[in-house]
């Protein structure tokens, strides 16, 4: 029987389907993700890309045996900070049925605790500002927005 606590893995290609379906599960996820059956090629393309790079991790979270978070790390070396290690997480997201049941947090937290074991000196994210609940929830878990975050489409 699968257990009702949280167990952290990383992805296979078998949860792309679980993990796109959440990713498009919003408003602005909706507008730029492609949750069609089959899934695009590039979807599978991008997950070989990220399991080829040591420096990348894509990380679910299953409850009862069902894929119900998902999140990427990304640990980035940097000559700041005495030549330190930084992780950047990205593509958080938590499926509906299990938003406010604390599971995001105990993802976060598990995250921040394998860049701390990565030696990491810093954990950092960025959230949509028409996400202020995310940005709410990031803000309870310590995060603080001490810099300002911009970004430039440059079209694929």
């Amino acid at each position: 029987m699968p257990s009702s606590e949280p167990v952290f893995r990383d992805a296979v290609r078998a949860d792309l389907p679980d993990i796109v379906r959440m990713l498009a599960d919003d408003v602005l996820g909706a507008q730029r993700e492609e949750y069609v059956a089959p899934l695009p090629d590039c979807y599978y393309t991008a997950f070989e890309a990220i399991g080829r790079d040591p420096n990348n991790e894509l990380v679910v979270v299953e409850v009862t045996g069902k894929v119900v978070g998902v999140l990427q790390l990304i640990y980035i070396p940097y000559l700041t900070y005495r030549g330190s290690w930084r992780a950047l997480i990205e593509g958080v997201r938590v499926d509906q049925s299990m938003r406010s049941s604390g599971v995001g947090r105990k993802l976060l937290e598990w995250a921040i605790e394998r860049a701390r074991k990565r030696g990491c000196h810093l954990v950092q994210l960025t959230s949509d500002k028409e996400r202020p609940d995310a940005i709410r929830f990031y803000e309870s878990l310590g995060f603080v927005a001490s810099h300002e975050g911009l970004k430039l489409p440059i079209g694929a």
